[in-house]
């Protein structure tokens, strides 16, 4: 029955970053990079506030690699991005007592750290227009990532009845 459900769906290119959510493929690549050996954590992740908006430390002790997977999805989806893009999309308001609340930039140093991790880890490389951009081995994992979740999410409806679902109806 399996087999003639699968020879019946219609054919359609492998599923992307882009045909998923962004925090089921976050929390997926975040998985994958705390299993593999290739992220190093700075021994400073556990005291560092992420922006002088924030009063506190992350509270979640994965917060590093969840920082990673999301930095790497970004510069996948508009490549282009450096540090100063990445201050400016993790930052945010900074609550100033009775004064106003204005937009503050998030800390440089760990975007740049990440973006120097994932160039080691050969995942990003530097663009000639500035920034950096995915490479083409690092393309390749995001994408086994993001069918992983899609084969996952096939077997999750097929358990659950909702054949409807992948067709469409």
């Amino acid at each position: 029955m399996l087999a003639s459900l699968f020879l019946e769906l219609p054919r359609c290119r492998g599923k992307e970053r882009k045909d998923i959510s962004s925090h089921e493929f976050v929390k997926a690549y975040t998985a994958h990079l705390k299993c593999s050996v290739k992220v190093e954590l700075p021994p400073w992740t556990d005291i560092v506030k992420t922006g002088t908006l924030k009063e506190l430390a992350p509270y979640d002790p994965d917060w590093y690699y969840i920082r990673v997977a999301s930095m790497a999805r970004k510069i996948y989806l508009r490549g282009g991005l450096g540090v100063g893009a990445f201050k400016r999309i993790y930052g945010g308001i900074k609550r100033n007592g009775s004064r106003p609340p204005h937009f503050y930039k998030s800390s440089g140093s760990i975007a740049r750290h990440i973006l120097q991790q994932l160039q080691n880890m050969n995942i990003v490389d530097l663009d000639l227009k500035g920034g950096r951009k995915i490479t083409s081995s690092g393309q390749r994992d995001l994408d086994q990532v993001a069918g992983r979740i899609t084969i996952a999410s096939l077997g999750f409806l097929l358990r659950r009845g909702h054949i409807s679902e992948l067709f469409g109806n």
